[in-house]
């Protein structure tokens, strides 16, 4: 389910509106070339979270944006964006539903060569269709 799950949000953010499709790449991990700005999943890991009939999981879902800038505002567009369309990934997926979405916290920094990121961490509560 964690698979399916990393797969159907790049496909979701991907697809997104404006501001999304300026970035230069949505991957499920960094890509090998892409020039800023860009979305990736930097790390997951799932828990289970059964019912009786059900199988189940917990999903935390890290994503990491990577841009370049001197403004630390700049980003604040895109991250609300990407908050958004996150909010809004449809519930059924193929093979399970998304039982609940929590944004858990959110960390900025600025990096070397004017380089800055935002790491986003999500929970997932999934269940088996």
């Amino acid at each position: 389910m964690e698979h399916a799950l990393r797969a159907a949000l790049v496909a979701w953010l991907r697809g997104g509106p404006a501001p999304l499709g300026t970035l230069n790449a949505v991957e499920e991990e960094a890509p090998l070339r892409a020039s800023p700005p860009w979305l990736g999943i930097a790390a997951s890991a799932s828990a289970d979270w059964s019912t009786k009939d059900r199988t189940g999981r917990e999903i935390r879902v890290a994503l990491e944006l990577h841009t370049r800038g001197d403004d630390p505002a700049a980003d604040g567009a895109l991250t609300g964006a990407i908050e958004r369309r996150i909010a809004a990934l449809p519930r059924q997926q193929a093979g399970f539903a998304i039982a609940s979405t929590l944004f858990l916290r959110a960390r900025a920094e600025r990096r070397a060569n004017n380089r800055r990121g935002v790491l986003l961490e999500y929970r997932f509560r999934c269940l088996a269709s």
